[in-house]
């Protein structure tokens, strides 16, 4: 019998079991037993408790000798609030006790305090995270219109084909949202299995007339629809695990949840757990995050129950800030939403644990960003990075052996909607934020103090703002024209 490894075992608490399907369509509880009600489970045994230290060498050094590639799952949720998860430092008090599978990450490994993603909404998120490059390069600067003949720049590789180049097997459940024609497809860019759909968001319950680009295929065939697509999506993840557990594999889980429309399921299990939040929105949005959450556990024991623990990095983060809205997501305590340069729009929550090598518990200050995940996988995995690849992004391992003062300093950059648009960067304690307000007056925080961005000090720095806008302009010079939205040639001109 398999029960709950290490890592996760002790830091989940059994109350929450994980919500599964039976093959008749009825929800029940499940714990990490395989295939077993929580009622004939074992008692959780006591907490788990082991440093890993390393001293002397540097991290990717005997990461580099290993004898293995490790496998590597990110879970990716989607316009989930700065605020709503119980690892985070600020999360609010409504949902604390909701996301125990997902905390379980953060408790198991590290908690990272200043996580940005490369967008501030969905498609140029996902197309920095999956080229470890600014997506601003190659245009894909704001979201993928439905029904677009184009997608994200064929000419551009994606990380996982230079992984299958590597011996890896990789999958893509969940949202695509990169291109509709064919050739955009997940399974030509250098994913080996996909199910999922194509385009940014679907309801969670089965159309009587779904849309091609919306239903869930399996590389690219349809599939009849059927049951809770959060659901669905989990079980897809845990059957690919299982194909592929002789590993190495990279498996990328792109949750819809917790996207519009609020449709939670409807069994009285989640009912309970989420009835004490008062206003509708909010309360329906939780919703979502506990079906989300039940499927991360779902996707933990299987790791565990196919002995992967010890050799696989998981990690949990979202692709921009919530969209914020009266009593739905809270991105506390910062400012602004999903499709803001500010901090609301583009930080993160981001928990990632990899036994032996990350410390539980630990929390990471130093800034990151998502297009880091493929540097620092081909790291992990005893590969360089090509040069040549000109990746933007860098491996994140010295971070985990306490040697932050051997991770390079850097400036990290934003931009939406080209020239016009609004562009921000973050350098130190700096955020400069530009052409952003009514009358573009530059916007320069200290993030050390003032982490809700409320006192612009750019008249009483003006050294500091000069030297950061004359950076930012040397970035912007590097982009090219926005390929479709706003910022985009003929954008907003009629015939």
């Amino acid at each position: 019998m398999f029960t709950a490894g290490p890592r996760y075992r002790d830091l989940i608490k059994p109350e929450f079991g994980i919500l599964a399907e039976s093959r008749w369509g009825h929800l029940y509880p499940f714990s990490f037993e395989r295939n077993q009600p929580i009622s004939q489970t074992p008692a959780m045994s006591s907490v788990y408790k082991t440093l890993f230290h390393f001293f002397g060498i540097l991290i990717y050094t005997v990461v580099g000798n290993a004898a293995e590639k490790p496998n590597v799952v990110v879970l990716f949720a989607d316009d989930s609030g700065y605020a709503d998860f119980g690892f985070q430092e600020s999360v609010r008090p409504d949902m604390a006790q909701l996301t125990p599978h997902i905390d379980s990450i953060a408790k198991a490994g590290a908690r990272f305090t200043q996580a940005y993603v490369t967008g501030a909404v969905c498609s140029p998120s996902r197309a920095g995270l999956m080229t470890g490059r600014y997506q601003e390069r190659f245009g894909h600067e704001t979201n993928l219109p439905p029904g677009t003949q184009s997608g994200l720049p064929l000419k551009e590789t994606f990380g996982v084909k230079r992984l299958q180049r590597i011996g890896y097997k990789t999958g893509l459940i969940g949202k695509w949202h990169l291109g509709y024609p064919v050739e955009f497809h997940p399974n030509r860019r250098g994913y080996d299995h996909f199910f999922g759909l194509l385009q940014g968001s679907r309801s969670y319950y089965p159309y009587a007339k779904p849309h091609r680009d919306r239903v869930l295929q399996i590389d690219g065939t349809a599939t009849p629809e059927s049951g809770y697509v959060t659901d669905r999506l989990g079980d897809a993840a845990c059957d690919f695990i299982e194909q592929n557990k002789q590993g190495p594999f990279y498996l990328f889980v792109s949750f819809t949840a917790p996207h519009g429309p609020l449709e939670p399921r409807k069994g009285s299990y989640d009912a309970e757990r989420i009835k004490h939040i008062q206003h509708d929105a909010r309360r329906n949005y939780a919703g979502l995050i506990v079906a989300m959450d039940d499927n991360v556990g779902k996707v933990l024991a299987t790791i565990q129950n196919n002995g992967l623990n010890e050799n696989t990095i998981v990690i949990f983060t979202n692709d921009n800030g919530g969209p914020g809205g009266k009593d739905s997501t809270s991105n506390y305590p910062l400012r602004g939403h999903k499709g803001s340069l500010y901090e609301g729009g583009i930080r993160v929550p981001w928990a990632m644990s990899w036994p032996g090598v990350i410390e539980p518990g630990s929390v990471i200050t130093t800034p990151v960003i998502t297009m880091d995940i493929l540097p620092t996988i081909f790291e992990a995995g005893g590969e360089k990075v090509d040069p040549d690849w000109a990746l933007d992004g860098i491996s994140l391992l010295p971070l985990f052996n306490k040697l932050e003062s051997r991770f390079p300093e850097r400036t990290l950059y934003w931009r939406r909607s080209g020239l016009n648009g609004p562009i921000a960067l973050q350098e130190g304690k700096w955020k400069l934020l530009a052409r952003n307000t009514s009358d573009n007056t530059p916007e320069l925080y200290d993030l050390s103090t003032d982490i809700g961005e409320t006192q612009n000090l750019a008249s009483k720095n003006p050294k500091v703002l000069k030297q950061l806008l004359a950076k930012m302009e040397a970035w912007e010079s590097e982009l090219v024209t926005p390929l479709w939205g706003p910022g985009s040639l003929g954008h907003g001109q009629s015939n």
